[in-house]
Formats: structure tokens, C-alpha cells, sequence
């Protein structure tokens, strides 16, 4: 990869780091590390982990003595992870072909990366591969939309203004809210006895502007969707009437939202 279109995917992590970790991510990691029991001492595996969020958690609480590697697949995210925490074992592979030997890891962890891989089951069996006898995992997936009335509206204000494409990139985080459908994906990839937590979160954006900005140039384009610079002006320009019930009064941007943490421990 040459230096542009590495620094562009790094560009793209220090602004996902700066806004959508603070705003969503910050909060749901020491819920994920707590689901997995991560004691000191500990080697720990975060699948998808991004800029870190999940991983640095996880390091606080194994310490020194622990091992913890962050694994994902964009160098952008990898880059900016590692300039944060060095001490954290960085390395690139998916989720549905991990690098590592049987029952290396005590814990494996996923914080909001399960709806995007390509083969979920087969993702989920190497987790369990990579995990000790007695290990532990949890996972953690976005509630389903309708229980998020502040993106919900969000994705019909891009179907109205920008088109189909774009609502349904927004749409995707929470295509594993459904409690049922989640169980059974866990019980076809073998994971025996998986069990689901479903915990109140609370969103906090600078502005309507900047949530819905961020999704526009930051979000869509990673989904494959691209808009010009018109149609993200008109978007941007109907966002506050749109998102109006949740403005406060300091101009910033805040709503409840949900997730589905999974758990499950290796034979």
C-alpha cells in the first residue's frame, strides 16, 4: 500500500477515534471486559478492535504481566491503536481466519464488529478455536434499530435526501438486534450455551451537525456509499429539524441506545 491511500485510512481512524469513540465505543468496553471476567495476569484477543478502545481496557486490567493483541484488518485503525497504545500487541487478520494456534487465549473479546464480517459462524468457531478450555468470550452487537428511535429517524432522513443506499449503510450496524436470531446464530456456529445481556448505553455528539456529518463522510464511505458534496450540504441542512427531539440545550446531540452483549464459555 502506498503512502496516500495509507495515510487517507489513517486520517479516517484519528476521526473515528476522536468522535465516534468518545460519543458511542468509550462506554461499552468496560461493560465487554466485564462480561469476560479479564483478570491480571490474563492473554487476551479483541477481534475487529479498531482503534483499541476494548484492547487498552483490557490492558488495564490484565497489566503487565498479561498479554493483549488487537486484531483487524485495516491499517488505518491498526496505525492510529498502536500510536496510542504501544504496549498492546497490534496485528492485521480477519476475524473469520484468525493467525493464532488452538487454545492460545484465555479470553477473546469483539466489541461491534460481528454484523460486518462476511461469515459470521465461521468467525464465531475461531474464537472458540483460539480460546483455552474454560475460556471465556463475549461479544458485544448493537440492539435492534426500532429500539433506537434517534438513528432510526437518522436513516430515514438519509433515504429521503440521499437515497436508499445510504439509509441502509447506516441501517447495517443493527442488522443482530434481534435477540432470537442472534441466539440461533451462536447455537449454528457451535457455541454451546451463549448467553445475552441486553444493557442500556446513552450517545453523546457535539452537535446534530457533527453526528450526521460524521456518519455522511465517515460512515457511508466505508460502507461503499459516496456522496457528493450537494447532496451532503442538503442532508446536513434538514438534520435539525429532523433529529430536533434530540438537541439539547447546550447544542449538542444525545440519545439512549442499547446493545447485546454474548457470552459464552470454550469446553
Amino acid at each position: 500500500m502506498n503512502e496516500q491511500p495509507l495515510q487517507a485510512l489513517v486520517d479516517a481512524a484519528d476521526a473515528y477515534e476522536a468522535l465516534f469513540v468518545p460519543a458511542l465505543f468509550a462506554q461499552w468496553a468496560p461493560r465487554v471486559a466485564d462480561a469476560a471476567r479479564l483478570r491480571r495476569g490474563e492473554s487476551v484477543l479483541d477481534v475487529a478492535c479498531g482503534t483499541g478502545v476494548l484492547a487498552r481496557e483490557a490492558a488495564a486490567r490484565t497489566g503487565t504481566d498479561g498479554r493483549v493483541v488487537g486484531l483487524d484488518p485495516n491499517p488505518g485503525m491498526r496505525a492510529v491503536a498502536g500510536r496510542i497504545a504501544p504496549a498492546v500487541e497490534w496485528r492485521e487478520g480477519i476475524a473469520e481466519s484468525l493467525p493464532f494456534a488452538e487454545h492460545t487465549f484465555d479470553s477473546v473479546v469483539s466489541q461491534f464488529g460481528l454484523m460486518f464480517f462476511r461469515d459470521r459462524e465461521r468467525a464465531l468457531g475461531e474464537m472458540m478455536r483460539v480460546l483455552r478450555p474454560g475460556g471465556r468470550l463475549a461479544v458485544a452487537v448493537w440492539d435492534s434499530l426500532e429500539r433506537m428511535p434517534a438513528f432510526a429517524r437518522e436513516a430515514e432522513l438519509l433515504e429521503q435526501h440521499a437515497g436508499r443506499a445510504a439509509a441502509d449503510a447506516l441501517r447495517a450496524p443493527f442488522v443482530l438486534g434481534d435477540r432470537a436470531e442472534l441466539s440461533a446464530l451462536f447455537a449454528r456456529a457451535g457455541v454451546i450455551g451463549a448467553e445475552i445481556t441486553t444493557l442500556g448505553g446513552r450517545a453523546r455528539f457535539p452537535s446534530i451537525r457533527t453526528l450526521v456529518g460524521a456518519d455522511l463522510r465517515g460512515w457511508l464511505p466505508v460502507m461503499g456509499v459516496s456522496l457528493t458534496e450537494d447532496r451532503i450540504d442538503r442532508v446536513l441542512e434538514a438534520s435539525n429539524d429532523a433529529l430536533a427531539p434530540w438537541a439539547t440545550g447546550d447544542g449538542a446531540a444525545e440519545f439512549e441506545l442499547s446493545a447485546h452483549i454474548v457470552t459464552a464459555r470454550a469446553p
